[in-house]
């Protein structure tokens, strides 16, 4: 699985919004990374950032 699906998977799981340092811990992979995919996958309208540095995907 590619970190943009774990990503993914990891928002759809979580009741709510989680920072990119959760995300991480969540993965197991560097926030640097998941940083980075959460870029991608804003541009591509699957994550939405509710407040200020907190992401969920559109339900």
């Amino acid at each position: 699985m590619d970190i943009k699906e774990t990503i993914l998977k990891i928002l759809s799981d979580s009741i709510e919004p989680l920072k990119t340092k959760e995300v991480a811990e969540r993965a197991e992979v560097d926030s640097k990374e998941v940083d980075k995919a959460i870029k991608a996958l804003k541009a591509e309208g699957k994550v939405v950032s509710p407040k200020r540095c907190y992401y969920s995907v559109e339900k």
